[in-house]
């Protein structure tokens, strides 16, 4: 990586050329550099509002990069070790559609674990795939998903050799990494593309103790929340290439869904966070790695939590860990994730990222300090004296096998019934559920409903679990196909 050339930041710097230009402005936004929106520059500044403009010659457009904004995506290329990058105001979510949306047209199938984020099966309602489960091992203890074993890989690739492509979480979001190079190895040698879900994985490709990048395995193609470990706004990401992908037709894909009215502040804030990373990456996530395995050590030292790290590593289902995660368990004190969430907010004014039935996660990056993870710590260690219950194990799970009777795409558009969700056990699933975050559906369209699993989704959302997809919201009702 060239760090001289990697100090550039060139989206951030046009838009700093502009805005001492003061240009008078006949286009949209109408807000007219916030003149007319007087509230919104009180919410957000006025140097902000004013950088929220519309595409034109000396800022680049994104549907068609040419000048500054394909500079900052080849400086990203760069700095991520990719052949090509695209930035992407979607987020992840339009890089993982971006992905299966290339590899895979109507009736092509692709294999894939069947903990993945809800915007891969959106991509297969979208284009018609078929998915082929490889269904992940769970940990009967903590009741995660875990990786994909490399030979349950090799088994589905040899009973469905016309699939197209392979995609991979890497790592999940409890922290959990498969065995990249090898599934990349097996898919390449059988002719398929491997897709990388990498948006908890920002970090991966700026420090060497931490698991394998999906563009250092040799992965076709990755999708990266820069604005979860990366540093930049909401909704900013990125698409990254390696070699031997067809970039004309990526690009035709992308502006498929990608809106026309890209958000210069999403850019310049991918622009400015490559820059940041390229530079002191290294550093940064040296700290939060060592802030991480604090945190770990010092909630173990509580008792009745578990929080988890390397030593779950099996060179299989769980082939590495990416030890920035602090994914905690915490029946063992007789509460749910979720419920640990809610005293944490409530009761602590701590905001952790999320809550499930078993297990909660701290997210641990760039911006936290040493005395945030002290006071996390020692609120949980008072929820453990104030709150604790009797242990329960009652849906320790957090995943259940599904059984796949149609495809998503089929079940979507079949005609449906919406029927009280007791009596739906045996019927095909029309439509997502799942607790978000991490949105992971428990139920997607084309799936079976069974009593195990109306059991759990009332659990969760008796638990005050964010249950969604679902058109009655109540959730005393399902679509099934009729």
């Amino acid at each position: 990586m060239n760090l001289e050339k990697q100090k550039s930041a060139p989206v951030y710097e046009a838009l700093e050329r502009f805005r001492r230009q003061r240009v008078v402005p006949f286009d949209v936004p109408g807000h007219k550099r916030g003149r007319g929106n007087p509230e919104l520059v009180k919410l957000l500044g006025e140097q902000c509002v004013s950088l929220d403009v519309n595409s034109m010659k000396p800022l680049d457009n994104l549907c068609h990069p040419v000048s500054v904004i394909a500079e900052a995506e080849d400086l990203a290329a760069e700095a991520f070790g990719a052949a090509h990058a695209y930035f992407m105001v979607g987020g992840t979510t339009s890089a993982v559609q971006s992905m299966v949306l290339t590899a895979c047209k109507q009736g092509d199938k692709i294999i894939m674990p069947r903990n993945v984020h809800r915007s891969a099966i959106n991509a297969l309602v979208l284009c018609g795939a078929e998915p082929v489960y490889v269904n992940p091992d769970v940990d009967g203890h903590i009741g995660i998903a875990l990786g994909m074993e490399l030979a349950d890989v090799e088994k589905a690739i040899l009973a469905h050799p016309d699939a197209t492509a392979v995609f991979v979480n890497n790592p999940t979001y409890y922290g959990i990494c498969s065995d990249l190079r090898g599934i990349v190895r097996l898919a390449h040698e059988h002719g398929m593309m491997v897709l990388v879900d990498e948006a908890h994985g920002t970090h991966l490709s700026f420090h060497e103790a931490l698991p394998v990048s999906a563009m250092e395995a040799g992965a076709d193609m990755s999708a990266i929340s820069m604005h979860k470990s990366g540093g930049s706004l909401t909704q900013s990401s990125l698409l990254l290439l390696n070699e031997n992908v067809n970039t004309r037709y990526v690009e035709q894909i992308i502006n498929l869904t990608q809106t026309t009215s890209a958000s210069y502040l999403l850019l310049s804030s991918l622009d400015i966070s490559r820059r940041n990373l390229a530079l002191r990456g290294h550093e940064s996530f040296e700290k939060v790695r060592k802030m991480a395995e604090y945190a770990r050590e010092e909630i173990n030292s509580i008792g009745g939590y578990y929080a988890y790290g390397k030593e779950l590593i099996n060179g299989g289902s769980i082939y590495d860990y990416d030890v920035t995660k602090l994914s905690v368990y915490t029946r063992d004190i007789g509460l749910t994730g979720i419920e640990v969430y809610d005293l944490l907010r409530d009761e602590y004014d701590i905001q952790i990222e999320f809550g499930d039935i078993g297990n909660i996660l701290a997210y641990i990056s760039i911006g936290d300090r040493i005395q945030d993870i002290e006071r996390l710590v020692g609120a949980l260690e008072d929820i453990k004296r104030l709150f604790s219950k009797p242990i329960s194990r009652l849906h320790n799970a957090e995943y259940i096998t599904p059984i796949v009777a149609a495809t998503p795409q089929k079940a979507f558009y079949s005609e449906k019934a919406l029927i009280p969700i007791h009596e739906t056990p045996g019927r095909i699933c029309g439509e997502f559920v799942m607790c978000y975050p991490p949105g992971i559906p428990i139920l997607a369209p084309g799936e079976m409903v069974t009593e195990e699993i109306v059991d759990y989704i009332l659990y969760a959302k008796e638990k005050g679990c964010s249950m969604q997809g679902p058109e009655d919201g109540t959730l005393e009702k399902l679509n099934v196909l009729v």
